[in-house]
This record gives structure tokens, sequence and C-alpha cells, in this order.
């Protein structure tokens, strides 16, 4: 099954690795795996191309179906997968809606985090305004005190309830990301709890960034958010 499977992918992207969270979960290994470098600008090869006219990873194919939406392949294979592996959307009308409202939050997380980190490499040296940078920090603070309270009505452990689901699929990612750019720990205390209990999921370690694994030192610029 999973040898009709083609992944190819960036190590450190948060989208990349939502897929390769689910295949691990799906007990999907044995895809085609194919590791691309973003410095060299290898995801603006031909073969990304060809299956992502947008040259952008992750690029997913399953047969002849292709998925480059990292949210859509998640959802494609949970529904392909359902009853193989880990159960990923909970059955639990209640519990389900609090699943995709939490996952669908996370492309809100992602901008801000986006906007702060990004900023200098987006923005043109001209346009660039100390407003704007203070802004987007401010704005990406209160986005993670909203997350806290969030993981302290559900003691920490998951962020749409009891269980791991996709809401945890999509938003650990950017969580770790927070943290590899210098998310102050103390500051966030539930945050920090959510991510040191979540990066020892097998499915979690088993698909970890590797160029994190060869260079475990990040960088600092959110130490101040």
């Amino acid at each position: 099954m999973a040898k009709d499977m083609t992944l190819l992918w960036g190590s450190g992207s948060p989208p990349c690795w939502r897929v390769m969270i689910v295949l691990e979960e799906k007990n999907l290994q044995g895809y085609n795996s194919k590791l691309l470098s973003f410095e060299k600008g290898e995801h603006k090869s031909a073969e990304v191309m060809s299956m992502n006219p947008r040259g952008q990873l992750p690029s997913f194919k399953h047969g002849s179906k292709v998925l480059n939406e990292s949210y859509a392949a998640c959802m494609y294979l949970e529904s392909q997968f359902k009853s193989q592996g880990n159960k990923l959307i909970p059955d639990c009308p209640a519990e389900q809606a609090m699943m995709y409202q939490r996952m669908f939050e996370g492309l809100t997380l992602a901008q801000k985090m986006a906007d702060v980190i990004y900023y200098s490499w987006k923005v043109p040296e001209a346009e660039r305004h100390d407003s704007a940078v203070k802004r987007n920090k401010e704005n990406l603070s209160t986005e993670l005190k909203l997350w806290e309270e969030y993981l302290q009505k559900t003691s920490g452990s998951f962020v749409a309830g009891k269980s791991f689901s996709l809401a945890d699929v999509s938003v650990f990612p950017g969580v770790a990301y927070l943290f590899r750019f210098g998310l102050t720990e103390e500051r966030y205390p539930q945050l920090t709890a959510y991510y040191n209990s979540l990066k020892e999921r097998p499915s979690i370690k088993a698909s970890w960034p590797p160029t994190w694994l060869e260079s475990p030192q990040g960088q600092d610029m959110l130490k101040d958010v």
C-alpha cells in the first residue's frame, strides 16, 4: 500500500512534517520518501513542479492522486486508512467539532508565526518598519496566550481533547518550530509541557527533522515574544 505513495519533502517544514506524522500514525512506513533541500532550491525542480506547479513542499502522491496541501493530504490519509493504525478523527460529535476547530485555528497560529520569523525574508529592506516588527510580535504573543488557555482547559496533553488527533498533527509541528526559534519556555508553560510531552510520541520522534538532529541548537529570534 505505502509503496504506491511518494512524498517529496523538506526538513524542518511544518507542512511536510504533518504528512509524515500521519503516515507514521497510520502504519504506512515504506513509502517513497525523497528529502529535498530548500537551500539548494530543489523545491523548484522539474520533479516537484510536475507534481506541484506552485513549487512548494510537501508534494504527495498516492497512485495517480496528488495532494500538495498538507491538511488535504492528512485528511485524505485518515479517510482512506481509517481502520489502520491510530484513529485521528474522534467519533464523538463534540470531540470531532473541537478537533476541526483547533485544527483550522492552527493555520492562524502558523500565519502569525510566519509574520515574525519570515518578515526580513519576505519584506524588502526599504519597506521594513520597526513598528511592523513590534506589531507582528505582539500579535503572535496574543495568539500564543490563546493557545495557553486552550491547553489549560484540556490539561495540556492534546489540543482538542483527551486523545491525539489531526488537530495535534496540524499544530504540533508549528509549536516545535516556535521553540526551535527561541520561544521562552518560562513564559508559555502550557505550550512547553505540550511540546515536551508530544516530542516523545513515536510518530513524531520517527519523523523528527534530520537537520534539527544534526544541529540541535536553534535560533533566538522569538526570545522576546
